[in-house]
C-alpha cells in the first residue's frame, strides 16, 4: 500500500533516488496494509509522549535492484577507504570487504526463498522528527557502516549529546517494538514486521519459538493490493 502522505514525515528526496538508484517505476514509499497499520500505531504511542513529534521515513520498500544498486555502492564506499581502486578489486579483496559491507547490507537476492528484508515491503529504515520536521539527532546518520550505528552504542555515553542520542534512540525503539516491530541488531534504524529477520528475532528472543515469516519478496510496481 502507497504510505499516506502526510501521516509521516519523509525524506525528500527519496536518497536512494537521489543517489541514482532506479525503482523501476515503484515508490520507495510502500508498505504491506499489516506494516502501515502497525507503523500508525507505532507513531500514536510515540506521540503520547512527544506530542506533534513523527516518524520520519527514510526508505521503505526497495526492489532487488536498488538493493544491488546501494551494495555496489557501498562496496565502493568501503574500497576507497581502504585505498583501492573499486574497478579493481581481486576476489580476496571483494571478500575482505564483504565482511563490512553485508554486517549492515542484505545481500541482494532473486531467490523467493531468500528476499532482501526492504524487498518485502515489511521492512523500513526510518528515524524521528520534531513538530516542525526536523530530523532529531540520533548520535549518527541512517547508513553509517560503522560502530555507532549500533542501536546501543551510546548507553554509556557521559556526554549531553552521547545521551540524548541514546534517550532517542530508546524512544523510537519503544514505540516501535510495542507495534510489534523487531530492530535490526546492528542498525538503529532499521525495523522489520513480518519479514524473515523479524522472524528469526522473534524466535531468538524467546518471544514466538515458532515464528516465521509473514511476508514473501515483493518485485511488484505497486503493493496496492498485497496485504
Amino acid at each position: 500500500m502507497p504510505v499516506p502522505d502526510g501521516l509521516f514525515a519523509r525524506f525528500d528526496p527519496p536518497p536512494y533516488i537521489a543517489f541514482g538508484a532506479d525503482y523501476g517505476g515503484a515508490s520507495p514509499w510502500m508498505l504491506r496494509q499489516g506494516v502501515l497499520d502497525a507503523l500508525t500505531k507505532a507513531q500514536a504511542r510515540l506521540q503520547s509522549v512527544r506530542p506533534n513529534w513523527k516518524i520520519m521515513l527514510f526508505d521503505a520498500y526497495r526492489p532487488n535492484t536498488v538493493q544491488v544498486f546501494m551494495v555496489e555502492r557501498e562496496f565502493g564506499i568501503k574500497a576507497r577507504e581502504a585505498g583501492l581502486d573499486p574497478a579493481k578489486l581481486t576476489m580476496a579483496q571483494r571478500e575482505s570487504l564483504g565482511e563490512k559491507v553485508f554486517k549492515y547490507w542484505a545481500i541482494p537476492s532473486t531467490d523467493p526463498a531468500a528476499p532482501p528484508p526492504h524487498s518485502t515491503g515489511s521492512a523500513m529504515d526510518i528515524t524521528l522528527a520534531d513538530e516542525d520536521g526536523r530530523e532529531i539527532a540520533m548520535g549518527s546518520p541512517i547508513d553509517e557502516g560503522a560502530d555507532p550505528a549500533a542501536p546501543d552504542y551510546f548507553a554509556a555515553a557521559t556526554d549531553q549529546a552521547g545521551q540524548s542520542a541514546h534517550a532517542h534512540r530508546l524512544l523510537l525503539r519503544d514505540a516501535m517494538t510495542a507495534a510489534g516491530f523487531r530492530q535490526h541488531p546492528n542498525e538503529w534504524w532499521h525495523f522489520s514486521r513480518g519479514d524473515q529477520l523479524w522472524a528469526w528475532l522473534e524466535r531468538e528472543s524467546g518471544a514466538n519459538p515458532t515464528a516465521t515469516a509473514i511476508y514473501g519478496r515483493a518485485d511488484l510496481v505497486k503493493l496496492d493490493h498485497v496485504t
